[in-house]
């Protein structure tokens, strides 16, 4: 009557998506200004004046059959181009327009691009600890396998070793996700370098492509200064999958694209595939209006800044009060150690106190919390006590 796999999928639902609606719930009982909601990824500066200043313009100028009507498959000719151009000029990267394909989004990139490269049960991706939960729902609906390597607890930077060790005749494809979801990590340029050298050398000893997808929605949410680095140049067999939801705050719009550079093996036939994949999956045309949108706003962010202020404030806030947490660099997630090792206990009591943040379990690292730290920031203010409370009962309870 229905397909079971999909079922369960519907029935047993992300983590995230629970403690976000149940902090809806919670504040229309006892007011939003008492529920400290860190569970969802959900940008909360507003967009830049780009947006809203194209948005007007397209109404009030152009055609609406036009701004409203399809696009190519792949996207809007002019908007690819608009995209090529921005790559060229800030990393001097050497893409056309012919490489990018636009998509309703990163969770539309990650599913078409895992879809393309799959071809048999057998076939792995890998990614390292912790990891966005979706990569799993994607290389298994694609029909392979997700392959995890390990956390590294002590920084939450990519295991190489973990990586090398992980690397079979299977393998397909290595996730990597920089600046990380959930861990705040950003990687290095000595990182980029060793992983481009190892998977050289296992594609030399496989005899086959091992295609790097770097899947970068919080590219532009950095700090400290650091470096935006261009994977590509790193390794040669590397597809890019990239959002605008968090760089434009619009991650109700769904726009993003998929980059296969010149330099990929076999680009132009992986190029095609792809397109079949967002075929197959109902992933043609993004929108036509935030197309537009994005190709007005090119190298535009929202306030970094804010996100800033609100990483200095809790992870002091909390590292005062005694919570072990990695100093994060990017993204706008801190990954903190439930003080008595269990992260679904630890979750149950914050949300006792009304405070939501979400277990590393999905995250393929249990015994860790991630805090969406995209919020207001007078929230985080307010919501230091109530941490105080719970490492209180947790310390107890140790």
């Amino acid at each position: 009557m229905y397909n079971k796999t999909m079922y369960d999928l519907g029935s047993n639902r992300s983590a995230i998506r629970a403690l976000y609606d149940y902090g809806q719930e919670q504040a229309a009982q006892i007011g939003k200004e008492n529920v400290y909601d860190f569970s969802i990824g959900n940008p909360s500066i507003p967009a830049p004046a780009c947006v809203q200043r194209e948005m007007v313009r397209l109404a009030q100028e152009e055609n609406p059959a036009t701004i409203h009507g399809y696009t190519p498959a792949p996207g809007d000719p002019a908007v690819r181009q608009s995209m090529a151009d921005y790559m060229n000029q800030t990393f001097d990267a050497h893409v056309r327009a012919a490489n990018f394909y636009i998509t309703c989004g990163a969770s539309a990139s990650l599913a078409i691009i895992m879809k393309t490269l799959v071809e048999t049960a057998d076939d792995e991706i890998i990614v390292n600890a912790p990891f966005f939960p979706e990569y799993r729902v994607f290389a298994e609906s694609a029909g392979g396998k997700l392959v995890i390597v390990p956390a590294d607890t002590k920084t939450f930077q990519l295991s190489l070793q973990g990586l090398e060790q992980a690397i079979t005749a299977h393998t397909k494809a290595v996730i990597i996700n920089s600046p990380n979801n959930p861990s705040g990590i950003v990687y290095s340029a000595d990182t980029l370098q060793a992983v481009g050298t190892l998977l050289r050398q296992k594609e030399q000893e496989l005899g086959h492509p091992i295609f790097l997808i770097s899947d970068e929605p919080y590219r532009e949410v950095i700090f400290d200064e650091l470096p935006i680095l261009y994977v590509p140049k790193f390794y040669e067999n590397t597809i890019v999958c990239y959002s605008y939801s968090k760089s434009l705050s619009l991650p109700g719009e769904r726009i993003g694209y998929i980059l296969i550079p010149d330099e990929v093996s076999q680009n132009k036939e992986l190029f095609t595939a792809v397109c079949g994949a967002g075929r197959a999956l109902g992933f043609v045309c993004a929108p036509n209006v935030f197309q537009r949108v994005v190709m007005a706003c090119q190298g535009q962010t929202a306030d970094m800044g804010i996100y800033d202020a609100n990483r200095k404030l809790i992870y002091e806030g909390l590292t005062r009060i005694g919570f072990e947490c990695v100093y994060p660099s990017g993204a706008f997630y801190l990954f903190v150690k439930a003080p008595d090792g269990d992260a679904n206990e630890f979750m149950e009591k914050a949300k006792s106190l009304n405070i939501l943040i979400v277990p590393g379990d999905e995250f393929g690292c249990p015994g860790y919390c991630r805090i969406s730290y995209c919020v207001d920031g007078a929230m985080i203010a307010r919501s230091l006590k109530a941490f105080e409370k719970l490492y209180a009962s947790s310390e107890e309870n140790a």
